[in-house]
Protein backbone atom coordinates (compact mmCIF):
# COMPACT_ATOMS: atom_id res chain seq x y z
CA UNK A 1 0.00 0.00 0.00
CA UNK A 2 1.46 3.43 -0.86
CA UNK A 3 2.57 5.45 2.11
CA UNK A 4 0.14 8.31 2.85
CA UNK A 5 1.99 11.60 2.74
CA UNK A 6 0.93 15.24 2.99
CA UNK A 7 0.37 17.07 -0.27
CA UNK A 8 3.38 19.15 -1.18
CA UNK A 9 4.36 21.41 -4.00
CA UNK A 10 6.84 19.94 -6.46
CA UNK A 11 10.41 20.43 -5.28
CA UNK A 12 12.90 21.38 -8.05
CA UNK A 13 15.42 18.78 -9.04
CA UNK A 14 18.18 20.70 -7.32
CA UNK A 15 16.29 20.19 -4.03
CA UNK A 16 14.91 16.70 -4.25
CA UNK A 17 16.90 15.18 -7.15
CA UNK A 18 14.25 13.76 -9.44
CA UNK A 19 15.69 10.77 -11.21
CA UNK A 20 14.93 9.66 -14.78
CA UNK A 21 12.68 6.64 -15.11
CA UNK A 22 14.26 3.22 -14.74
CA UNK A 23 14.00 0.70 -17.54
CA UNK A 24 11.21 -1.82 -16.99
CA UNK A 25 13.56 -4.76 -17.30
CA UNK A 26 16.29 -3.44 -15.04
CA UNK A 27 16.97 -5.04 -11.68
CA UNK A 28 18.31 -3.51 -8.50
CA UNK A 29 21.46 -1.56 -9.27
CA UNK A 30 24.60 -0.54 -7.39
CA UNK A 31 26.29 2.57 -8.79
CA UNK A 32 29.91 2.49 -7.80
CA UNK A 33 32.92 4.76 -7.61
CA UNK A 34 35.80 4.30 -10.11
CA UNK A 35 37.56 0.93 -10.28
CA UNK A 36 39.88 0.15 -7.43
CA UNK A 37 37.76 1.81 -4.76
CA UNK A 38 34.43 -0.10 -4.79
CA UNK A 39 33.54 -3.22 -2.79
CA UNK A 40 33.01 -6.67 -4.26
CA UNK A 41 30.30 -6.77 -6.89
CA UNK A 42 27.10 -8.71 -6.55
CA UNK A 43 26.80 -10.77 -9.76
CA UNK A 44 23.00 -10.45 -9.68
CA UNK A 45 23.13 -6.65 -9.54
CA UNK A 46 23.49 -4.43 -12.58
CA UNK A 47 25.96 -1.58 -12.01
CA UNK A 48 25.70 1.73 -13.74
CA UNK A 49 28.46 4.18 -14.43
CA UNK A 50 27.25 7.38 -12.75
CA UNK A 51 28.99 9.41 -15.45
CA UNK A 52 27.03 7.76 -18.27
CA UNK A 53 24.61 9.98 -20.12
CA UNK A 54 21.11 9.31 -18.90
CA UNK A 55 17.99 9.64 -20.99
CA UNK A 56 16.01 12.78 -20.36
CA UNK A 57 12.33 12.41 -19.47
CA UNK A 58 10.15 12.56 -22.55
CA UNK A 59 7.26 14.30 -20.84
CA UNK A 60 8.09 18.00 -21.04
CA UNK A 61 4.57 19.36 -21.15
CA UNK A 62 4.05 22.48 -19.00
CA UNK A 63 2.02 22.44 -15.82
CA UNK A 64 -1.61 23.50 -16.01
CA UNK A 65 -3.73 25.24 -13.43
CA UNK A 66 -6.37 22.49 -13.23
CA UNK A 67 -6.60 18.74 -13.65
CA UNK A 68 -4.09 16.05 -12.75
CA UNK A 69 -0.77 15.02 -14.18
CA UNK A 70 2.51 13.27 -13.49
CA UNK A 71 5.71 15.21 -13.09
CA UNK A 72 8.85 13.68 -14.63
CA UNK A 73 10.49 11.28 -12.24
CA UNK A 74 7.71 11.49 -9.66
CA UNK A 75 4.64 9.57 -8.66
CA UNK A 76 1.16 10.65 -9.59
CA UNK A 77 0.62 14.29 -8.65
CA UNK A 78 -2.01 16.93 -9.04
CA UNK A 79 -1.80 20.58 -9.98
CA UNK A 80 -3.38 23.31 -7.94
CA UNK A 81 -3.13 26.96 -8.88
CA UNK A 82 -0.27 26.24 -11.30
CA UNK A 83 1.69 24.36 -8.62
CA UNK A 84 2.31 20.64 -8.82
CA UNK A 85 1.72 18.74 -5.61
CA UNK A 86 3.15 15.22 -5.61
CA UNK A 87 3.95 12.36 -3.29
CA UNK A 88 7.37 10.81 -2.74
CA UNK A 89 9.10 10.39 -6.14
CA UNK A 90 9.27 6.94 -7.69
CA UNK A 91 12.47 5.71 -9.40
CA UNK A 92 14.45 6.63 -6.30
CA UNK A 93 18.23 6.91 -6.32
CA UNK A 94 20.17 6.41 -3.08
CA UNK A 95 23.79 7.24 -2.30
CA UNK A 96 25.36 4.84 0.22
CA UNK A 97 28.44 6.17 2.00
CA UNK A 98 30.17 3.32 3.84
CA UNK A 99 33.66 1.96 4.35
CA UNK A 100 33.55 -1.81 4.74
CA UNK A 101 37.07 -3.30 4.54
CA UNK A 102 35.58 -6.73 3.81
CA UNK A 103 33.72 -5.39 0.83
CA UNK A 104 30.45 -7.08 1.86
CA UNK A 105 27.35 -5.11 0.91
CA UNK A 106 25.27 -3.92 3.89
CA UNK A 107 22.26 -2.78 1.84
CA UNK A 108 19.88 -5.46 0.55
CA UNK A 109 18.03 -5.25 -2.74
CA UNK A 110 15.53 -2.40 -2.57
CA UNK A 111 12.18 -1.79 -4.27
CA UNK A 112 10.18 1.42 -4.21
CA UNK A 113 6.47 1.65 -3.43
CA UNK A 114 5.62 0.88 -7.05
CA UNK A 115 7.75 -2.29 -6.99
CA UNK A 116 10.51 -0.75 -9.14
CA UNK A 117 14.18 -1.17 -8.18
CA UNK A 118 15.86 1.61 -6.26
CA UNK A 119 19.24 2.62 -7.65
CA UNK A 120 22.06 2.47 -5.12
CA UNK A 121 25.40 4.20 -5.59
CA UNK A 122 28.24 3.42 -3.21
CA UNK A 123 30.98 5.80 -2.09
CA UNK A 124 33.85 4.70 0.16
CA UNK A 125 34.62 8.20 1.47
CA UNK A 126 33.38 11.77 1.34
CA UNK A 127 35.54 12.65 -1.65
CA UNK A 128 33.82 9.97 -3.73
CA UNK A 129 30.46 10.99 -2.26
CA UNK A 130 30.97 14.53 -3.51
CA UNK A 131 31.51 13.21 -7.05
CA UNK A 132 28.48 10.89 -6.95
CA UNK A 133 26.10 13.36 -5.31
CA UNK A 134 24.23 14.53 -8.41
CA UNK A 135 20.79 16.10 -8.70
CA UNK A 136 19.04 12.76 -9.21
CA UNK A 137 20.03 11.46 -5.74
CA UNK A 138 17.06 11.52 -3.37
CA UNK A 139 18.50 10.10 -0.15
CA UNK A 140 21.88 9.48 1.46
CA UNK A 141 22.57 6.38 3.58
CA UNK A 142 25.49 7.21 5.84
CA UNK A 143 27.35 4.59 7.88
CA UNK A 144 28.29 6.41 11.09
CA UNK A 145 31.31 4.09 11.40
CA UNK A 146 32.90 5.92 8.46
CA UNK A 147 36.03 7.79 9.49
CA UNK A 148 35.78 11.56 9.38
CA UNK A 149 38.08 13.42 6.98
CA UNK A 150 41.24 14.74 8.58
CA UNK A 151 41.79 18.51 8.76
CA UNK A 152 43.81 19.87 5.84
CA UNK A 153 47.51 19.82 6.76
CA UNK A 154 50.89 18.88 5.37
CA UNK A 155 52.96 15.95 6.60
CA UNK A 156 52.97 12.21 6.35
CA UNK A 157 49.18 11.92 6.38
CA UNK A 158 48.69 13.18 2.85
CA UNK A 159 47.53 10.13 0.97
CA UNK A 160 44.57 11.99 -0.45
CA UNK A 161 42.12 9.11 0.08
CA UNK A 162 39.49 11.37 1.70
CA UNK A 163 39.64 9.55 5.05
CA UNK A 164 41.58 10.31 8.20
CA UNK A 165 41.47 10.43 11.96
CA UNK A 166 38.33 11.56 13.67
CA UNK A 167 38.17 15.24 14.48
CA UNK A 168 38.73 15.40 18.23
CA UNK A 169 36.02 13.69 20.23
CA UNK A 170 33.17 14.50 17.81
CA UNK A 171 31.77 11.09 16.88
CA UNK A 172 29.33 12.68 14.44
CA UNK A 173 31.89 14.75 12.55
CA UNK A 174 31.35 12.69 9.40
CA UNK A 175 27.59 13.33 9.59
CA UNK A 176 28.18 17.05 9.96
CA UNK A 177 30.37 16.96 6.85
CA UNK A 178 27.64 15.16 4.90
CA UNK A 179 24.95 17.61 6.03
CA UNK A 180 27.18 20.47 4.95
CA UNK A 181 27.90 18.72 1.64
CA UNK A 182 24.23 17.94 0.92
CA UNK A 183 21.97 20.38 2.80
CA UNK A 184 18.97 19.66 0.54
CA UNK A 185 19.09 15.87 0.63
CA UNK A 186 17.46 13.46 3.07
CA UNK A 187 20.00 11.61 5.23
CA UNK A 188 19.53 8.23 6.94
CA UNK A 189 22.15 7.29 9.51
CA UNK A 190 23.25 3.63 9.86
CA UNK A 191 24.64 2.47 13.18
CA UNK A 192 24.96 -0.74 15.19
CA UNK A 193 22.07 -2.01 17.34
CA UNK A 194 24.26 -1.55 20.41
CA UNK A 195 24.69 2.16 19.71
CA UNK A 196 21.11 3.50 19.60
CA UNK A 197 22.16 6.59 21.53
CA UNK A 198 24.50 7.59 18.73
CA UNK A 199 21.68 7.18 16.21
CA UNK A 200 19.41 9.43 18.26
CA UNK A 201 22.17 12.04 18.42
CA UNK A 202 22.48 11.84 14.63
CA UNK A 203 18.78 12.74 14.28
CA UNK A 204 19.28 15.64 16.68
CA UNK A 205 22.17 16.89 14.54
CA UNK A 206 20.12 16.83 11.33
CA UNK A 207 19.57 13.30 9.97
CA UNK A 208 15.97 12.38 9.11
CA UNK A 209 16.16 8.99 10.88
CA UNK A 210 18.55 6.23 11.95
CA UNK A 211 18.55 2.46 11.35
CA UNK A 212 20.49 -0.44 12.81
CA UNK A 213 23.02 -1.70 10.33
CA UNK A 214 22.73 -5.34 11.47
CA UNK A 215 18.92 -5.44 11.27
CA UNK A 216 18.37 -4.12 7.77
CA UNK A 217 15.99 -5.78 5.35
CA UNK A 218 14.79 -4.53 1.99
CA UNK A 219 11.22 -3.74 3.01
CA UNK A 220 12.20 -1.83 6.15
CA UNK A 221 14.91 0.14 4.41
CA UNK A 222 12.74 0.98 1.36
CA UNK A 223 10.02 2.34 3.61
CA UNK A 224 12.53 4.30 5.74
CA UNK A 225 13.98 5.89 2.59
CA UNK A 226 10.54 7.02 1.41
CA UNK A 227 9.75 8.43 4.83
CA UNK A 228 13.09 10.25 4.99
CA UNK A 229 12.63 11.81 1.54
CA UNK A 230 9.13 13.02 2.39
CA UNK A 231 10.22 14.27 5.83
CA UNK A 232 13.00 16.29 4.22
CA UNK A 233 10.58 17.74 1.70
CA UNK A 234 8.17 18.68 4.51
CA UNK A 235 10.97 20.21 6.60
CA UNK A 236 12.19 22.23 3.62
CA UNK A 237 8.67 23.48 2.85
CA UNK A 238 8.14 24.37 6.52
CA UNK A 239 11.43 26.24 6.62
CA UNK A 240 10.56 28.22 3.49
CA UNK A 241 7.15 29.03 4.96
CA UNK A 242 8.75 30.26 8.19
CA UNK A 243 11.24 32.35 6.22
CA UNK A 244 8.39 33.81 4.18
CA UNK A 245 6.49 34.72 7.34
CA UNK A 246 9.58 36.35 8.79
CA UNK A 247 10.10 38.42 5.63
CA UNK A 248 6.43 39.42 5.69
CA UNK A 249 6.74 40.54 9.32
CA UNK A 250 9.84 42.57 8.49
CA UNK A 251 8.07 44.15 5.51
CA UNK A 252 5.09 45.06 7.69
CA UNK A 253 7.35 46.66 10.28
CA UNK A 254 9.13 48.60 7.54
CA UNK A 255 5.90 49.75 5.89
CA UNK A 256 4.36 50.71 9.24
CA UNK A 257 7.42 52.83 9.97
CA UNK A 258 6.97 54.63 6.64
CA UNK A 259 3.41 55.74 7.45
CA UNK A 260 3.31 59.39 8.60
CA UNK A 261 3.12 60.68 12.16
CA UNK A 262 1.26 64.02 12.07
CA UNK A 263 3.10 66.99 13.63
CA UNK A 264 0.28 69.01 15.20
CA UNK A 265 1.68 69.88 18.62
CA UNK A 266 0.17 73.17 19.81
CA UNK A 267 -2.67 73.18 17.26
CA UNK A 268 -6.34 73.16 18.35
CA UNK A 269 -7.28 71.13 15.29
CA UNK A 270 -8.32 67.48 15.66
CA UNK A 271 -6.90 64.92 13.23
CA UNK A 272 -8.18 61.53 12.01
CA UNK A 273 -7.17 59.32 9.06
CA UNK A 274 -7.98 56.04 7.35
CA UNK A 275 -5.62 54.20 5.01
CA UNK A 276 -6.25 50.99 3.03
CA UNK A 277 -3.75 49.80 0.38
CA UNK A 278 -5.19 48.02 -2.64
CA UNK A 279 -2.38 45.43 -2.74
CA UNK A 280 -3.15 42.17 -0.97
CA UNK A 281 -1.37 41.75 2.40
CA UNK A 282 0.35 45.13 2.06
CA UNK A 283 0.33 47.99 4.54
CA UNK A 284 1.53 50.62 2.10
CA UNK A 285 0.12 51.66 -1.25
CA UNK A 286 0.61 54.43 -3.78
CA UNK A 287 -1.59 56.84 -1.77
CA UNK A 288 0.15 59.13 0.72
CA UNK A 289 -0.75 61.90 3.16
CA UNK A 290 0.79 64.07 5.86
CA UNK A 291 -0.04 66.92 8.25
CA UNK A 292 2.46 69.31 9.88
CA UNK A 293 2.30 72.56 11.84
CA UNK A 294 4.99 75.15 11.09
CA UNK A 295 6.42 77.50 13.75
CA UNK A 296 4.15 80.37 12.65
CA UNK A 297 1.08 78.30 13.63
CA UNK A 298 -0.02 77.42 10.09
CA UNK A 299 -1.26 73.85 9.67
CA UNK A 300 -0.34 72.24 6.35
CA UNK A 301 -2.18 69.13 5.16
CA UNK A 302 -1.58 67.09 2.04
CA UNK A 303 -2.95 63.97 0.36
CA UNK A 304 -1.75 62.42 -2.91
CA UNK A 305 -1.97 59.41 -5.17
CA UNK A 306 0.73 57.87 -7.39
CA UNK A 307 -0.76 56.12 -10.42
CA UNK A 308 -0.44 52.35 -10.05
CA UNK A 309 -0.63 49.98 -7.09
CA UNK A 310 2.70 48.13 -6.90
CA UNK A 311 5.62 48.39 -4.49
CA UNK A 312 7.46 50.84 -6.77
CA UNK A 313 4.50 53.23 -6.64
CA UNK A 314 4.30 52.81 -2.86
CA UNK A 315 8.00 53.68 -2.54
CA UNK A 316 7.56 56.74 -4.75
CA UNK A 317 4.62 57.88 -2.62
CA UNK A 318 6.80 57.69 0.50
CA UNK A 319 9.51 59.72 -1.22
CA UNK A 320 7.02 62.41 -2.24
CA UNK A 321 5.53 62.58 1.25
CA UNK A 322 8.94 62.97 2.89
CA UNK A 323 9.93 65.59 0.31
CA UNK A 324 6.68 67.50 0.92
CA UNK A 325 7.28 67.55 4.68
CA UNK A 326 10.87 68.74 4.28
CA UNK A 327 9.87 71.47 1.81
CA UNK A 328 6.97 72.59 4.00
CA UNK A 329 9.12 72.85 7.11
CA UNK A 330 11.62 74.81 5.00
CA UNK A 331 8.94 77.43 4.34
CA UNK A 332 7.76 76.55 0.81
CA UNK A 333 4.07 76.40 -0.09
CA UNK A 334 1.71 76.63 -3.04
CA UNK A 335 3.06 76.71 -6.57
CA UNK A 336 6.71 76.79 -5.48
CA UNK A 337 6.33 73.68 -3.35
CA UNK A 338 4.44 71.71 -6.02
CA UNK A 339 6.96 72.66 -8.69
CA UNK A 340 9.79 71.30 -6.55
CA UNK A 341 7.79 68.13 -5.85
CA UNK A 342 7.37 67.63 -9.59
CA UNK A 343 11.15 67.73 -9.97
CA UNK A 344 11.49 65.08 -7.28
CA UNK A 345 8.92 62.92 -9.05
CA UNK A 346 10.65 63.28 -12.42
CA UNK A 347 13.98 62.19 -10.96
CA UNK A 348 12.66 59.29 -8.86
CA UNK A 349 10.00 57.66 -11.05
CA UNK A 350 10.89 54.45 -12.87
CA UNK A 351 8.89 55.33 -16.00
CA UNK A 352 8.21 58.64 -17.75
CA UNK A 353 4.48 57.87 -17.81
CA UNK A 354 4.15 57.72 -14.01
CA UNK A 355 2.41 60.74 -12.47
CA UNK A 356 0.88 61.71 -9.14
CA UNK A 357 -2.16 63.75 -8.15
CA UNK A 358 -2.06 65.89 -5.04
CA UNK A 359 -4.23 68.13 -2.87
CA UNK A 360 -2.54 70.57 -0.46
CA UNK A 361 -4.13 72.99 2.00
CA UNK A 362 -2.54 75.47 4.38
CA UNK A 363 -4.80 76.57 7.24
CA UNK A 364 -4.11 79.97 8.81
CA UNK A 365 -3.07 80.14 12.49
CA UNK A 366 -6.53 81.42 13.49
CA UNK A 367 -8.11 78.44 11.70
CA UNK A 368 -10.65 80.53 9.76
CA UNK A 369 -9.06 80.56 6.30
CA UNK A 370 -7.14 78.16 4.08
CA UNK A 371 -5.18 78.17 0.86
CA UNK A 372 -5.96 75.31 -1.55
CA UNK A 373 -3.77 73.90 -4.32
CA UNK A 374 -4.99 71.03 -6.51
CA UNK A 375 -2.77 69.04 -8.89
CA UNK A 376 -5.23 66.84 -10.80
CA UNK A 377 -6.78 65.74 -7.50
CA UNK A 378 -10.41 65.68 -6.26
CA UNK A 379 -11.42 68.73 -4.23
CA UNK A 380 -11.80 68.39 -0.43
CA UNK A 381 -15.18 68.22 1.28
CA UNK A 382 -16.07 71.00 3.73
CA UNK A 383 -18.86 70.73 6.30
CA UNK A 384 -20.03 73.41 8.77
CA UNK A 385 -22.81 73.47 11.38
CA UNK A 386 -26.18 74.40 9.91
CA UNK A 387 -24.93 74.02 6.32
CA UNK A 388 -24.85 70.98 4.03
CA UNK A 389 -21.43 69.51 3.27
CA UNK A 390 -20.02 70.74 -0.03
CA UNK A 391 -16.94 70.38 -2.21
CA UNK A 392 -14.46 73.24 -2.20
CA UNK A 393 -13.94 75.10 -5.51
CA UNK A 394 -11.88 73.19 -8.04
CA UNK A 395 -11.93 75.60 -11.00
CA UNK A 396 -8.19 76.31 -10.55
CA UNK A 397 -7.24 72.64 -10.54
CA UNK A 398 -3.77 72.34 -12.08
CA UNK A 399 -2.32 69.29 -13.87
CA UNK A 400 -1.09 66.20 -12.05
CA UNK A 401 2.58 66.18 -11.08
CA UNK A 402 4.80 64.74 -13.78
CA UNK A 403 2.55 65.45 -16.78
CA UNK A 404 3.54 68.94 -17.98
CA UNK A 405 7.04 70.40 -17.61
CA UNK A 406 6.93 73.91 -16.19
CA UNK A 407 3.29 73.63 -15.10
CA UNK A 408 1.72 76.07 -12.59
CA UNK A 409 -0.68 75.36 -9.73
CA UNK A 410 -2.79 78.35 -8.65
CA UNK A 411 -3.58 78.79 -4.93
CA UNK A 412 -7.21 79.46 -4.09
CA UNK A 413 -8.18 81.25 -0.85
CA UNK A 414 -11.08 79.60 1.00
CA UNK A 415 -13.13 80.87 3.97
CA UNK A 416 -13.66 78.13 6.53
CA UNK A 417 -15.43 79.89 9.41
CA UNK A 418 -15.23 79.35 13.14
CA UNK A 419 -16.27 75.70 13.27
CA UNK A 420 -15.77 73.21 10.45
CA UNK A 421 -14.62 69.78 9.25
CA UNK A 422 -12.42 69.36 6.20
CA UNK A 423 -12.08 65.94 4.56
CA UNK A 424 -9.26 65.20 2.09
CA UNK A 425 -9.45 61.90 0.19
CA UNK A 426 -8.04 59.97 -2.76
CA UNK A 427 -10.05 58.64 -5.69
CA UNK A 428 -10.17 55.18 -4.07
CA UNK A 429 -13.04 56.54 -1.97
CA UNK A 430 -15.18 57.60 -4.93
CA UNK A 431 -14.32 55.08 -7.65
CA UNK A 432 -15.83 52.02 -5.98
CA UNK A 433 -18.88 50.47 -7.65
CA UNK A 434 -22.43 50.78 -6.44
CA UNK A 435 -24.05 47.34 -6.39
CA UNK A 436 -23.25 44.72 -9.00
CA UNK A 437 -23.34 47.05 -12.01
CA UNK A 438 -20.75 49.33 -13.58
CA UNK A 439 -22.02 52.49 -11.85
CA UNK A 440 -19.50 54.14 -9.55
CA UNK A 441 -20.12 56.08 -6.36
CA UNK A 442 -18.50 59.29 -7.64
CA UNK A 443 -18.11 62.59 -5.81
CA UNK A 444 -21.84 63.31 -5.74
CA UNK A 445 -22.60 59.95 -4.14
CA UNK A 446 -19.81 60.47 -1.61
CA UNK A 447 -21.14 63.93 -0.69
CA UNK A 448 -24.65 62.57 -0.11
CA UNK A 449 -23.26 59.72 2.00
CA UNK A 450 -21.23 62.05 4.24
CA UNK A 451 -24.18 64.45 4.62
CA UNK A 452 -26.35 61.60 5.86
CA UNK A 453 -23.70 60.38 8.29
CA UNK A 454 -23.15 63.91 9.65
CA UNK A 455 -26.89 64.21 10.17
CA UNK A 456 -26.68 61.03 12.25
CA UNK A 457 -24.19 62.78 14.53
CA UNK A 458 -21.01 61.00 13.37
CA UNK A 459 -17.75 62.92 13.64
CA UNK A 460 -14.01 62.29 13.63
CA UNK A 461 -12.89 58.66 13.67
CA UNK A 462 -16.49 57.38 13.70
CA UNK A 463 -17.31 59.36 10.57
CA UNK A 464 -14.30 58.03 8.66
CA UNK A 465 -14.91 54.47 9.80
CA UNK A 466 -18.56 54.57 8.73
CA UNK A 467 -17.69 56.18 5.39
CA UNK A 468 -15.03 53.63 4.44
CA UNK A 469 -17.18 50.69 5.57
CA UNK A 470 -20.18 51.87 3.57
CA UNK A 471 -18.05 52.40 0.47
CA UNK A 472 -16.79 48.81 0.79
CA UNK A 473 -20.32 47.47 1.27
CA UNK A 474 -21.59 49.32 -1.79
CA UNK A 475 -18.68 47.91 -3.78
CA UNK A 476 -19.56 44.37 -2.69
CA UNK A 477 -16.19 43.73 -1.03
CA UNK A 478 -12.66 45.07 -0.86
CA UNK A 479 -11.79 48.02 -3.09
CA UNK A 480 -9.34 47.44 -5.92
CA UNK A 481 -7.68 50.85 -5.54
CA UNK A 482 -5.67 52.32 -2.69
CA UNK A 483 -7.69 54.51 -0.34
CA UNK A 484 -6.66 57.32 1.99
CA UNK A 485 -8.86 59.78 3.89
CA UNK A 486 -7.77 62.62 6.20
CA UNK A 487 -10.18 64.59 8.40
CA UNK A 488 -9.35 67.88 10.15
CA UNK A 489 -11.88 69.36 12.63
CA UNK A 490 -12.05 72.74 14.34
CA UNK A 491 -14.55 73.46 17.08
CA UNK A 492 -15.40 76.96 18.29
Amino acid sequence: MPVPVPRQRAIPAVECGQAPAASPDSGPSKEQAPPGTHPAENPTTRRENPTEKREKPTDTSPETSTGTGTAPGTGTGRTHGGRTESAVPTNLTVLLIEDDPAGSPIVPDLLDQAGKPIRVRTARNLTEAGRLLTDDVHCILLDLALSAPAPARTGTDGGGNGNGAAEGDDELAVLRHVLELAPRHAVLALTSSSDAERGAEAVAVGAQDYLFRDELDGRLLSRAIRYAVERKRSDSAERRLAEGRLRAQENRRLERGLLPTPLLAGSPLRFAARYRPGRSRALLGGDFYDVVRTPDGTVHAMIGDVCGHGPDEAALGVELRIAWRALTLAGLCGDQLLGTLQQVLEHERSDDEIFATLCAVDISPDGRRAGLCLAGHPSPLLSRPGMPARLLPYDNNGPALGLLPGARWPRTQVELGAEWSLMLYTDGLIEGHVGGGRERLGQDGMVEMVRRQLAEGLTGEELLRATVNEVRELNGGELADDLAVVLLDRTA
